[in-house]
């Protein structure tokens, strides 16, 4: 039987009854949510019965705590787009350049079903620079313009994939050709549109794949850790509000405040080091 929200409503009545804090059982519920979340990802079940409202159970946190999204460091992005173009063990040139201009895309700040949805007719030229038309949530468009590595990626991507098209079409020539139907712009080894868990599961490889500086967040890999990314950075790096919530196709800009507030701070914008420094001698 599958489970389903009154289930886990259940399940936190009892630990309550048991003597659980609050804090305990949102832990719990957090967990539980992240693991049907995961079984979501995979299209195992249907839907997620732990995804309910923290605030009218009493589990609901301040607004000022993190939230649980991994936190990437520059250092990390950079080992990350490093593995995806690393030749791996029966991959192809074009499975590199894949890989390669999946990571670059992410770090423009796209959902990834944003970027399963994304047709090659999405790409095109605005304003004299190379950009994406993505569909948002709530059926809003918005513009995407590419970063220099990410039109590198997809450029190299893309010429592979023709490459790959035309030797196929030599091959057999003598058949009669059909209509294409609309090309998605990232497509699978046998040119299909990708699906979200197949994306979740590629980045997850190269995670598992990028060395030590990658080897603590290996289990905790998700696209939406590379859309945080781009939030974070890009308000960081002194970025307004407005421009980065146009970036992210977020509805409103509490919501790029939020996620940017969530977020773990960069080390450097904590005065931990200038306490420190106060009783601590650098020559001790």
């Amino acid at each position: 039987m599958a489970a389903t929200s009154a289930h886990v409503k259940g399940w936190l009545d009892d630990l309550a009854t048991a003597g659980a804090a609050p804090a305990t059982r949102d832990r719990m519920l957090a967990t539980v949510k992240a693991l049907y979340g995961y079984l979501a990802d995979l299209g195992l079940v249907a839907g997620n019965p732990a995804a309910l409202n923290r605030r009218r159970l009493g589990l609901a946190v301040a607004a000022a705590s993190t939230s649980g999204t991994v936190t990437l460091t520059t250092r990390q992005v950079r080992a990350l787009y490093t593995a995806a173009g690393a030749r791996r063990r029966g991959a192809s040139l074009l499975d590199t350049a894949r890989a390669v201009a999946v990571v670059a895309l992410f770090t423009l700040g796209l959902r990834v079903s944003e970027l399963c949805d994304l047709d090659r007719a999405d790409l095109h030229v605005t304003r004299g620079r190379r950009a994406l038309r993505v569909l948002g949530k709530g059926g809003k468009t918005r513009v995407v313009y590419l970063s220099v590595p990410a039109e590198n990626a997809l450029t190299a991507y893309l010429s592979a994939r023709d490459e790959a098209a035309a030797s196929r079409e030599t091959a057999v020539a003598h058949r009669i050709p059909r209509p294409a139907p609309q090309s998605p712009l990232i497509e699978t080894r046998t040119g299909r549109r990708f699906q979200r868990q197949a994306i979740w599961q590629l980045l997850r490889r190269l995670t598992v794949a990028g060395g030590p500086e990658l080897a603590t967040i290996a289990g905790a890999m998700h696209p939406h850790a590379l859309r945080h990314f781009y939030v974070t950075t890009a308000v960081e790096a002194g970025a307004q509000l407005v421009h980065v919530q146009a970036d992210v196709g977020h509805s409103s800009i509490d919501t790029t405040q939020q996620t940017y507030d969530h977020a773990a701070r960069a080390p450097e914008r904590s005065a931990v080091d200038l306490v420190a420094s106060s009783w601590f001698p650098e020559d001790s």
